[in-house]
């Protein structure tokens, strides 16, 4: 019988099995050649949808809007200053209003479409044979983002390790979680400090921002000293694999070409945090890729849900 996402919501990957993660990035992939050779794909021409931000975004609200766009949905965008939820309405009765399916564009404690993104990215420099290979989040590895890095390895079969402070690792119940998947997958999960232990032989180095939107200034000086030791540098990358890719999902501070990069600069003494600009600017990097890839996952999405 094959896969029916029909009128499910899209919340977090543990919710869906193996078959459905794959099937997703089979129709990412589909939607993307589509795109590439510019044949018109409005699948679901007559639908609406309504994007709901908390916070200010780049890529997810260009991905979502474009997408949606391409399937010939109407699109309506509601940034923080422009709707009542959360003020005079709560979250439920705006949601009860709007209907489902729900996406989830990203929270604090996940990040399920950027995980198809990063996968379907693995997939294309890996020539779609990604089973037993290892994925390395370095740095903060409590964020939703390596949270998310772990669950999608685990169903997908690929073999994860979190290389950062003790204190930053992943919530045990999310360990708890992934650990019997992974078993069934036959892949692991490793969690470590040592960079070396961590990074020797992988096939995919990626890293994260020090610090999240909505994260108080204060919390700078704490993660610079914790995290600098996790800094992707090109001698990080030189131990993994030579055909090994750097992943990010952006943005990234390895220069100081923005405000805040900048700003962190003149107070902290450092040009980069996260990744060296060597690493970002080099032929491993994919991080590009890796964000082109967001609108072709988060149609397949959209299209899965509402077909």
């Amino acid at each position: 019988m094959g896969v029916n996402l029909s009128g499910r919501s899209f919340l977090r990957l543990l919710d869906f099995s193996t078959e459905e993660i794959e099937y997703m990035l089979k129709l990412s992939k589909n939607l993307k050649d589509l795109k590439r050779a510019g044949v018109p794909h409005r699948y679901l021409e007559g639908k609406n949808i309504v994007l709901l931000f908390q916070k200010t975004s780049t890529r997810t609200r260009c991905a979502f809007e474009v997408g949606g766009m391409d399937l010939g949905m109407g699109v309506t965008y509601l940034d923080p200053g422009s709707s009542q939820m959360g003020k005079k309405e709560s979250i439920e009765d705006t949601a009860r209003v709007l209907g489902v399916p729900v996406w989830n564009g990203l929270t604090t404690e996940w990040h399920p479409t950027q995980m198809l993104a990063d996968i379907l990215t693995v997939q294309e420099n890996f020539n779609y044979d990604i089973k037993g290979r290892t994925l390395v989040f370095m740095g903060d590895c409590k964020n939703n983002v390596a949270r998310s890095l772990m669950v999608v390895c685990a169903k997908l079969g690929m073999n994860f390790v979190a290389c950062g402070p003790e204190n930053c690792m992943p919530a045990q119940d999310v360990i708890d979680a992934c650990t019997p998947i992974a078993e069934a997958n036959g892949c692991t999960i490793k969690l470590t400090s040592d960079v070396k232990d961590g990074c020797t032989g992988a096939d995919v180095i990626y890293t994260d921002v020090w610090v999240s939107m909505g994260e108080p200034d204060e919390v700078w000086a704490e993660r610079i000293e914790a995290l600098t030791p996790y800094r992707v540098t090109t001698e990080v990358m030189a131990m993994a694999k030579p055909e090994a890719i750097f992943l990010h999902c952006l943005p990234s501070f390895h220069d100081t070409n923005t405000v805040i990069g900048a700003e962190k600069a003149k107070q902290f003494g450092i040009t980069e945090m996260e990744v060296e600009d060597a690493v970002f600017e080099s032929p491993q990097s994919k991080v590009f890729d890796e964000a082109e890839n967001r609108m072709h996952t988060i149609k397949a999405v959209m299209y899965a849900t509402l077909k």
